[in-house]
Order: structure tokens, then sequence, then C-alpha cells
């Protein structure tokens, strides 16, 4: 592409224009591309899964809408991914559900083994990609009534024990396949609609049943566990057993990463404020980065306030090492893909716009007391020419700059997913 463009110009511009500020918009990029971010395959289906399609969602999990186009079965669904990952920039990674097995007869969940995702870890390894996992905690029959790893009955909380430890060596197996470590994350949506009698029980079990989850050490070069909080579900108004403040307790004194989802918690508190808190006595973190609205109702994520804190204090705290940036949303509304490429690229937009910061005289002016200046700097980057230094790089990593990827999805629409509904 010529170097006269206008995008090209903008970006000289702005080079400039950071370059004042002590900040080198060349090695941003280069350290923005190289931060992974895992995109959630349960976006494209709804879901769904391949272990029973047409079965209902329980576990407090709703998705609203049936916009045409849904992911069938696999081979869609890598279809749809290919479509989506090639409007986004950056580096990548996917994150399965347990669910989202291939098999050729029924597989009960406990029974999993790595041979049911083969196709995705060749897929994977095509596209030079890691893989995360889950185990599926939800939509069963023996997780009907809210419960999993806290269950009293201990033949039905020893099924839900057996699947995470299976879950835990599918995960490991994408670790050694890929080359790159797998993070499989713990959420269960174990609680009570009504106010209990017995608070500590529950919790007592659950942490012995995930003691008995973990007891096999599995090297972090192949697989992290993570472990993620809730505040309250449908079905679990009232308790939640799995809460913030037993995870986090969990996850500092079991070594093993805290789950922070943005859609977790009371509406008045925000998961970018937690960040600094957390790693005070976590060594990793798990974000799963949603868009609440006034309930964990996972909307597409926006380029929005607190997605820009929670950004700013990743690349502030310097913690991105010790981070693992996931997206957890499900909208059924609109179109599945563009969903997709909208979240994806507002997370990397956060994560540059973060690193354009003037850093060092921010932090000058803060340690000498020079609030104000403080002040000044912050406001003056909300609309510093960060956008330019977007553009140029999507034009550089050959993605489509602007809405121009819109139209490849609706092309994908017309000559794709409308096709599914015939």
């Amino acid at each position: 592409m010529p170097q006269t463009n206008s995008i090209t110009k903008a970006y000289e511009l702005a080079r400039e224009h950071f370059a004042t500020l002590g900040v080198d918009t060349e090695a941003v990029l280069a350290r923005v591309d190289a931060v992974p971010v895992s995109m959630h395959c349960w976006q494209g289906d709804d879901v769904k899964g391949f272990e029973n399609p047409n079965g209902e969602l329980t576990g407090g999990i709703q998705v609203s809408g049936n916009y045409p186009g849904r992911a069938r079965n696999a081979v869609e669904l890598r279809a749809d991914l290919d479509k989506a990952m090639s409007l986004i920039p950056g580096a990548k990674r996917l994150n399965l559900h347990a669910i989202y097995l291939e098999a050729d007869k029924p597989v009960e969940r406990d029974a999993i083994e790595p041979r049911h995702f083969a196709n995705w870890v060749d897929w994977a390894k095509a596209n030079k990609l890691g893989l995360d996992f889950n185990p599926s905690c939800f939509s069963h029959p023996k997780s009907a009534d809210n419960r999993t790893l806290s269950h009293p009955d201990k033949a039905i909380r020893q099924f839900w024990i057996d699947h995470c430890k299976a879950s835990r060596k599918v995960s490991e197996s994408f670790g050694k396949a890929l080359g790159t470590a797998s993070v499989m994350n713990i959420w269960i949506p174990d609680g009570s609609k009504d106010y209990p009698f017995d608070r500590y029980g529950p919790r007592e079990t659950l942490k012995a049943a995930l003691d008995e989850v973990i007891a096999e050490k599995i090297s972090t070069d192949f697989h992290y566990d993570a472990v993620e909080g809730k505040l309250f579900g449908i079905g679990a108004e009232a308790y939640t057993v799995g809460s913030n403040e037993f995870y986090l307790a969990y996850a500092a004194t079991r070594g093993t990463m805290l789950c922070l989802d943005a859609g977790h918690f009371h509406p008045t508190e925000v998961v970018s404020d937690k960040l600094s808190a957390a790693f005070q006595f976590v060594d990793r973190v798990l974000l799963h980065v949603s868009r609440p609205m006034r309930w964990d109702s996972d909307h597409v994520v926006l380029f929005d306030d607190e997605l820009q804190a929670i950004a700013n204090e990743l690349v502030r705290g310097d913690v991105l090492g010790r981070t693992a940036i996931g997206l957890d949303y499900f909208d059924a509304s609109i179109n599945r893909i563009a969903a997709w490429v909208i979240g994806m690229r507002n997370m990397r937009k956060a994560l540059l716009k973060a690193m354009l910061e003037p850093k060092a005289a921010l932090a000058a002016a803060e340690t000498s007391g020079d609030f104000a200046l403080r002040m000044a700097l912050m406001e003056e980057h909300k609309t510093s020419p960060w956008a330019a230094v977007w553009n140029h790089y999507c034009e550089s990593r050959n993605v489509p700059v602007g809405t121009a990827w819109f139209d490849v999805v609706k092309a994908y629409e017309r000559d794709v997913l409308a096709k599914r509904e015939a």
C-alpha cells in the first residue's frame, strides 16, 4: 500500500506527537501485537455445544435472540472463527468448553479425553493458535439443582470432580501439543435461590472437592488451573458457594490463577480496581472481559470506560505477563461474527491506548505531588491521536481499517450464514 496514503500520513503525525511525550509508537505496536487475547467459542453458537445442541441452558445462563446463521456443528463453528479472526489484529487464542467435544457417540462428561478434541488441536496448529479450556458444570441432569462440586450427594459430587479431572488432562494435552500452556477455568453455578440456613457446609465441601480436582500436579509449561467467582446468578440469587472472597482465598493458598469476570460483581464494583489488590496475593490472574447490564448479562464488550480502565491497570502495573485475557459474552440478537470482531478489536484498542500513555511523565507528576499535571496529562491523552496509531496498526497487519470489516461480515452472512437457515 502506498506510503503516502492518508492513514500513513496520520500515523506519522501521531508518531511525532507521542515521541514528544517519550512514547515510541513502533515499540508499542510490537508490544500490543504480541499480547494474546483468548476468543470464546461459545459466542458462535449460543453456548449450545455439540454434546446435546438442542438442549436447554441451565446454571443461571441465558442467551437472548435468535439471529439467523448460528453454527450448528464444529465445521461451521471453525469456519466462523476463521472469518472473525481474519478481521482482528494481534495474537489470538481460542477458549473451548468441554461441551464442544467431537465424538461418534455420546460421551459422558466425566469420560472426556484429549482425543475428543483432536480436530480442535489440528485446527489450532494450522492457525498457530493456543487453546484454553473449561469444564462445563452446567446444562446437565446432574447439575439441575444448581449444585455440582458442592453437592451433598457424594456420587453426584464425584461425577463433577471426575469431570474437572478429565478436563485438566484435556487442557494439559493442549499445552503439550501446541507448545503454549492452556488455562483451564473452573466455574460452577452452585448456590441457593433463597436464603440458606447453612453457608459454611457447602463451602467446606467445595474446598475439599477442588483440592481433589487439583491434587495431581501438572506442569505449568502445559496447564494452569483457574477458579472463577460470582456474586449471584439466576437460581442462585441469595447465595453463591463460589464467591469472589472464597476463590481469592483459594487461589492465594493453593497457587491457582484467580479468574475475575467483569460481569460477576455488584454494579458499583469494577474489576479494574480489584486487579492491583489481587496481584498482591496471587501470582497470575485470568480475566474474563465482559459487559454486564445490571446483572451478569454478558453483553458484547464495548470500548467503554471500564474496559479502558482494565487495560490501563494491566499496563500501568506491568502485569500483562502475569495475566491471561479472555472474552466472555454471548449475544444472539445480532450477527454473531460481528459480535466477536467488535469485542476483540475493542479489547486490543484498549490495550493499545493504555500502552500509548506517557507513563514516565505521569509517574513523575504523581511522585512529585503535581496532581494538576497528572490530571492534565490523563485528560489530554483521551483526545490524543491514538486512533491514527490504531488505524495504522490494522493496515500494517492486513486487517480492515475502520468499519470496512463489516462489509466482509455482511458478505459472509449473505453467502454462508443465510444458507444455514434454508
